[in-house]
Parts: structure tokens; C-alpha cells; sequence
């Protein structure tokens, strides 16, 4: 039964959502074609630099996603505490950056004058409702979609959808579930047979977070390009992945996770091997604890890792977050609470 949006999503409270949206009738709208033999690959990075760009704008955290020929994952956080403290300058410029008055000769929107942001900000009831859509999850996907869908239909010459007309979400209630979501989407092109370990599964926050690891890693043992060359597939930018959450806080921003990037590879990788190999596997001595420490059941991982899509649906988390969830939504219970409870601890 289809949900209001208002009842899975609730933008005036901070929660953490796996959003899903596919082609209509799955087609292979942005990779290879398997019927009409056209390869629409190149789209997939319309769809990566669109993120990038509307991580900016919006007072949302982005973080994850998994760009597949046929459908996306993006793993969202609003951020209402943000969206709260803006200013209504802060609001008016990003508004317009998002829907710009004017544009370069690249069709590409120009900053705003101090003119346009001034007339916006003398609407305070505008303002207000600006403020609202930027911290409303279901707008950045809406500003996603739209985009895509006109320059796909565009260049394709046709009208009609693109995406299917709603996005999924799922909330995702506690670090185990984050952590479940998230190794689940980027190991998206392992599971498809697209790659066969993270660092090459391209267009996943995974892969963008390796390269940027790298990239600083060797910028630490002095290891820096000569003045004038640009970062490449052998010189990564080390900044390539700062536009995503961190997983852990840092100085500068707010984690979404209670735990390090190279203990998140560690898992990522261990786990992308024996999703590829098809062996049960043993985890290594050494990461249960992390597991267990964010919730996560070791012995239920890498069913749970695999599964999660198909495991969960409007919620995903220990037992009792799932039930209180359901409660918040007035139902007596939500899918996959026999899930959560063999894949997550109390």
C-alpha cells in the first residue's frame, strides 16, 4: 500500500533515509542497452555531478549513492539544525543558485547579484517556505529527477518519464542499519557482476571515497603532483570525496556513522570478496568487535549486507527502533521487524 510521503519522511525531525529510484520499466536508461544495443554510460556522470551540486545547496547531507545502468541509491541525511540556522541571505542564494535568474554561456547558473538576493529576502514568507524545501529530502530528489528526466528527454528528443514517478525510501534508525545501507549500496556493481572490488565500482560514494583516501594518504608521505598537473586515474584529487558526510565527525563537519574510514574499507572490502566468491566466509577476528560495537549482528552480516533492499522497506533497525517507528506512524508494525531483530543487537 503506497504511504504518504509526510508519514515516511518527517523533514522537521533529523533522521537518515535509503532513497531508490528506477527507470520507468527498468529500462537501462543510463548504462548499456542490452535491447537496443545504445550506451547511455555518460549519464551516469549527469547524475554525479548533479548530486555534487545540490549537496551544496541543500541543508542535506549526502551520505551515499550507487549510480546502476537502470536505477540510483542515495543515502540521505536532512539536517533540520541547519536549515533552523541559515540565514535568510544564506536561503535566498542558494535558491537562487538552484533555480537561477540568469545563466552562462554554458547554460550553467551564474552567481546571484546582491539585487536579486535582496528582493528574495524582503518575502519572509517566501523565505520560510524556501527554507523548508531546502531541508526537505523529497525536494532534493525532486530537483535530481527533474534535472536528469528534461536532459535526458532532451537530447533523446521525446517526452514522457524517465524515472518512475516515486523515489523509495527507507529510514534508516540507528548506526547498524546506516552501516548495513551503506556497505549494501556500494556494493551495488559487485553484486550486479559490474566490478569485482570497491575501488572499481565507479560512481559509488565507495569508490570516491578510496580515491580520496589515496590521494591524501600520499599527500602525507610527500608524494605531491608537480605544479601545474592535474589530478588522474593515477594522481587522484585528494578533495575528489569531500562534498560527501563523512562517516566520522571530523573539525569540520558532522559524521553520520561512529566509525573511521579505514575501518569501513576494511569492512567494505572483506565483505565485496565474499559477496563475489559466493562463499558463506568467515568474518576475521578482528571486525566483529567493530560490528558489534554499532549493533550489528556478525554472524547474520553478510546475508544482511545482501539482502538489505530486499530485507527492509519503509524502516530498517534493531527491533525495538522499528517498533517505535512503527508506533510514530500509527501501525501496529512495518516490514521487517523479524529482520531487524536477527540482523541488528538491542
Amino acid at each position: 500500500m503506497t504511504r504518504p510521503r509526510s508519514l515516511l519522511i518527517n523533514d522537521q525531525v533529523e533522521g537518515t533515509y535509503h532513497c531508490v529510484s528506477r527507470c520507468v520499466r527498468r529500462a537501462f536508461l543510463h548504462g548499456q542497452d542490452p535491447v537496443t544495443g545504445k550506451c547511455y554510460e555518460y549519464r551516469k556522470g549527469w547524475i554525479h555531478q548533479r548530486l555534487v551540486f545540490l549537496a551544496k545547496v541543500f541543508l542535506i547531507d549526502v551520505g551515499g549513492y550507487a549510480v546502476m545502468d537502470n536505477h540510483l541509491h542515495v543515502i540521505l541525511r536532512n539536517r533540520p539544525d541547519l536549515a533552523k540556522a541559515a540565514s535568510t541571505q544564506d536561503v535566498a542564494r542558494r535558491w537562487l543558485l538552484l533555480y537561477p535568474k540568469r545563466r552562462d554561456a554554458l547554460g550553467l547558473p551564474l552567481e546571484p547579484s546582491d539585487e536579486e538576493v535582496t528582493a528574495l529576502v524582503a518575502d519572509a514568507f517566501r523565505i520560510n517556505q524556501l527554507r523548508q524545501r531546502l531541508s526537505s529530502i523529497s525536494w532534493l530528489m525532486k530537483c535530481l529527477k527533474e534535472y536528469i528526466s528534461r536532459k535526458a528527454n532532451a537530447e533523446d528528443d521525446c517526452g514522457g518519464r524517465f524515472w518512475e514517478s516515486r523515489f523509495k525510501s527507507t529510514a534508516l534508525l540507528d548506526d547498524a542499519a546506516v552501516l548495513t545501507c551503506l556497505v549494501y549500496v556500494d556494493l551495488n556493481p559487485i553484486r550486479a557482476g559490474i566490478a569485482e572490488v570497491p575501488e572499481e565500482s565507479l560512481f559509488t560514494s565507495a569508490e570516491e571515497r578510496i580515491r580520496g583516501y589515496r590521494a591524501r594518504q600520499a599527500t602525507q608521505e610527500g608524494d605531491r603532483p608537480s605544479s601545474g598537473e592535474r589530478p588522474g586515474p593515477c594522481r587522484p584529487d585528494a578533495t575528489c570525496d569531500q562534498w560527501l558526510c563523512p562517516l566520522e565527525s571530523n573539525s569540520q563537519r558532522r559524521g553520520f556513522m561512529a566509525i573511521d574510514l579505514p575501518s569501513y574499507l576494511e569492512i567494505l572490502d572483506w565483505t565485496g570478496r565474499r559477496i563475489v566468491e559466493g562463499k558463506r566466509g568467515v568474518i576475521p577476528d578482528h571486525l566483529p568487535p567493530i560490528l558489534i560495537r554499532l549493533s550489528v549482528n556478525p554472524n547474520r552480516w553478510l546475508d544482511s549486507a545482501r539482502r538489505f533492499g530486499s530485507l527492509f522497506s519503509v524502516a530498517a533497525g534493531t527491533e525495538a527502533h522499528m517498533k517505535e517507528a512503527a508506533t510514530r506512524m500509527g501501525q501496529k508494525w512495518v516490514c521487517g521487524v523479524q529482520a531487524g531483530k536477527a540482523a541488528f543487537l538491542l
